[in-house]
């Protein structure tokens, strides 16, 4: 409770609801009621969100004394009560579940991986589209398409199985409708379903005698889970948080990537040539794309992906006050943090959509990474101040992103293999990207409330092989 306001304390706005204070419309649109906030307070507030006193630093220049702060402030408990609500899961050791994943999506590994996720987009694509006719358009929604192939070509590199793949992917989107809702405390016995049918179909005895060797991402896990002392079903239920994990962004991105880049010709047009460049001279089509984005560099697709993340991606980096806090803002004030309140930094308002940061941050620039020699463009300024941090969809930090170039890679090659392999346009030459899903926001990269019709076929060269 406060029932005393403390010298230094960041501006208070309580709400007009008792005890709830602003949490429906925390709950509906985070970042539209973050950024009246921000117009009413400025960079550093503290609402009252269902009982909650949650501190919310918007100045990217002040993020690092939150998050090299690991005395004072904690991320594991609020991760266990999420692990729980979510996936039903009590909280493994977080370092040591890191520790594994780095080895896993670094140096060899995450090149055999990305080579695997590579073989398996190729296969599926060519498979899906032989299915038809060569010579006929397909159409289908870009969401669906981008989430269903990466996601099958995600699942077959790690966990290595061939006969369900699509099962729990059909499954798999059914939770994620769902996971918002879960988090809220909502949809707990629907999504409970989803839950138990995804265990069964990722359980270690499901997987026994048709699927991963002993050197396997999957059976490596299995191991950690092991060597860690959890149990048969708690095993079960982290593996299907490592499927959510490592499969939940890459499809949407790709999604809003795409869509950007045919919503807006000219950036469709800059990539097209620059993949074109790297064609040229290249007739094999046998991993193509791992191999030529490896040998050289693609500052147009880096640029647009970059620029496609910082418009939708949409993290949200919380810590728990566990001792008092004197906060050192970069603007040299000092606010006391109180110990039982939560600080949230919520880097898609600010950095990645402020105005003095990111001239017109609402547009889409394909090309707002790039200097004018098309060398990758760093340096952005706030208050006068370089910044270290001017986009962060994978979050900075010690909680950065494991897997973030394992995703940058898979994302990169899909967008490659579609351009290269496909025919692709809007089914309407005037359609607009959907608008994004508000409950969406604090979760990883944004989805659509819609999605783009698109049609599609096998380029000439490939109808004929």
């Amino acid at each position: 409770m406060r029932l005393i306001r403390q010298k230094n304390e960041p501006p208070l706005d309580k709400g007009l609801i008792p005890w709830l204070g602003h949490a429906l419309e925390f709950g509906k649109d985070v970042a539209k009621f973050l950024a009246r906030m921000k117009d009413r307070h400025g960079d550093i507030f503290t609402v009252r969100v269902a009982g909650h006193y949650v501190t919310v630093l918007l100045d990217p220049n002040s993020f690092d004394a939150v998050m090299n702060d690991t005395v004072c402030l904690d991320y594991t408990r609020i991760r266990s009560q999420l692990m729980e609500k979510v996936f039903s899961l009590p909280s493994i050791k977080p370092k040591a579940e890191r520790k594994w994943m780095e080895q896993h999506f670094q140096g060899f590994s995450l090149s055999k991986l990305s080579s695997s996720m590579n073989t398996h987009f190729q296969n599926l694509l060519l498979r899906d589209q032989k299915n038809g006719s060569p010579l006929e358009w397909r159409q289908e929604g870009l969401f669906s398409l981008c989430y269903s192939l990466l996601f099958r070509a995600g699942y077959l590199t790690m966990f290595e199985r061939r006969d369900n793949a699509t099962a729990v992917y059909e499954e798999f989107r059914k939770f994620d409708d769902l996971l918002t809702k879960l988090a809220r405390g909502g949809e707990i016995k629907t999504a409970n379903s989803c839950r138990v049918r995804l265990w069964e179909l990722l359980s270690p005895n499901c997987l026994n005698g048709s699927g991963s060797g002993s050197n396997s991402w999957q059976q490596s896990y299995h191991d950690f889970l092991q060597k860690e002392g959890v149990d048969a079903e708690m095993q079960k239920r982290a593996l299907l948080l490592q499927l959510w994990t490592t499969q939940c962004n890459a499809g949407p991105a790709a999604f809003w990537l795409l869509g950007f880049l045919l919503t807006h010709p000219e950036a469709m047009e800059a990539v097209k040539s620059e993949i074109g460049g790297l064609t040229l001279h290249n007739t094999s089509l046998q991993h193509l794309p791992i191999s030529l984005l490896e040998a050289h560099s693609t500052p147009v697709l880096d640029s647009v992906l970059n620029e496609t993340l910082r418009l939708t991606a949409a993290v949200m980096i919380s810590r728990e006050v566990v001792q008092d806090k004197i906060l050192h803002m970069a603007n040299g004030q000092d606010y006391h943090l109180r110990q039982g309140d939560r600080v949230c930094l919520f880097p898609l308002l600010s950095p990645q959509m402020d105005p003095e940061i990111h001239q017109e941050p609402q547009i889409f620039k394909y090309d707002r990474f790039l200097n004018d020699d098309t060398t990758v463009k760093d340096t952005f300024y706030k208050d006068g101040k370089r910044l270290k941090y001017y986009t962060m969809p994978w979050g900075a930090g010690s909680s950065i992103c494991v897997g973030k170039e394992f995703a940058v890679t898979a994302i990169k090659q899909f967008v490659f293999l579609l351009l290269v392999y496909l025919d692709l346009e809007m089914c309407d030459p005037e359609a607009k990207l959907p608008p994004v899903n508000p409950s969406r926001y604090g979760f990883g990269m944004l989805q659509p409330d819609g999605d783009l019709q698109v049609r599609f076929r096998l380029k000439r060269t490939l109808r004929e092989m």
